[in-house]
């Protein structure tokens, strides 16, 4: 009897329930970039109030952002969106999509933005896959998916 593993105890799901919506993504870019209020996301997203509201929830929810309130004179309080360790850490991930999209997808006029190492270095960063060991620039047929400590099984 083989067994598989159940793909319901998925990583990758997982990541994807609190990411996997095209502006959630989106919003994590712009925060990365320094988009910190409500208005800022919505301007440079043109995505619809109501969406946003519910996706910059679900971040907050999921611990990707946090809220801070703040108080401009004369208005009510309202919430700045600040990324945590754990939004910090989707950097590498929107530079791997766009390093995949400027490959695979790629413009007639070239990259639309490149991302670059600073602040004297100034080279286009890029994502590598690296075993523990340190080898990197490893090709397709050396990388294999392997149960995990959290696996579980499926009876075939």
């Amino acid at each position: 009897m083989s067994q598989r593993i159940d793909p319901a105890n998925c990583s990758v799901a997982r990541a994807l329930a609190v990411v996997g919506e095209r502006w959630s993504l989106l919003i994590v870019r712009e925060a990365l970039d320094g988009a910190r209020r409500f208005d800022e996301f919505q301007t440079r997203l043109g995505i619809a109030r109501n969406l946003l509201s519910t996706r910059l929830d679900t971040l907050v929810a999921a611990g990707v952002l946090h809220r801070v309130p703040y108080r401009d004179p004369g208005n009510r309080r309202r919430f700045e969106y600040r990324l945590t360790e754990r939004g910090q850490a989707l950097r590498p991930t929107l530079i791997a999509l766009l390093q995949w999209a400027d490959d695979h997808l790629p413009t007639p006029e070239g990259p639309s933005v490149v991302v670059r190492h600073r602040p004297d270095c100034e080279e286009p960063v890029r994502v590598v896959l690296e075993c523990a060991a340190g080898h990197s620039h490893l090709p397709p047929e050396a990388v294999h998916r392997a149960p995990g400590p959290g696996a579980r099984y499926l009876n075939a």
